[in-house]
């Protein structure tokens, strides 16, 4: 009886095989239609990063501006990190959903990944100081 149902379901793949074999060649135009629209600049993966960077820096510029209010400062910059790792983590599973998140050197891949991950640092460091809600 498993077996039948195995003998079925391949059945049914050869058979979606067959189908679509005959429109492999118009998803190979339509592919190649979208990689010539979807054309980057050279260095589009720095240019993200270098705006990344210089808004965490203006996040920062606030954050610190003035004296920190709390007693565990330490403490609160660690589960800042953690809440920002943990933001920037999803993003990055995200863009990898979306096959975004493709780098053709490891500078590329490290200076944009620590873009992301001081920029969601620094902003959840400016929600938690500047809201006043959790002091």
């Amino acid at each position: 009886m498993a077996w039948d149902l195995l003998e079925a379901l391949e059945n049914v793949l050869d058979l979606l095989n067959l189908f679509s074999s005959g429109s492999s060649s118009s998803l190979r135009i339509n592919y190649s239609n979208k990689s010539a629209k979807q054309k980057k600049s050279k260095y589009f993966t720095e240019k993200v990063s270098a705006v990344f960077i210089i808004i965490a820096a203006v996040l920062l510029f606030f954050v610190f501006k003035d004296p920190l209010p709390t007693k565990n400062s330490i403490q609160a910059f660690i589960v800042a990190s953690l809440i920002g790792i943990a933001i920037s983590g999803i993003l990055f599973f995200l863009l990898h959903v979306m096959e975004l998140y493709y780098f053709k050197s490891l500078f590329k891949l490290l200076l944009f990944s620590g873009s992301v991950i001081l920029f969601f640092i620094s902003f959840v460091l400016c929600v938690y100081f500047r809201s006043g809600l959790f002091i």
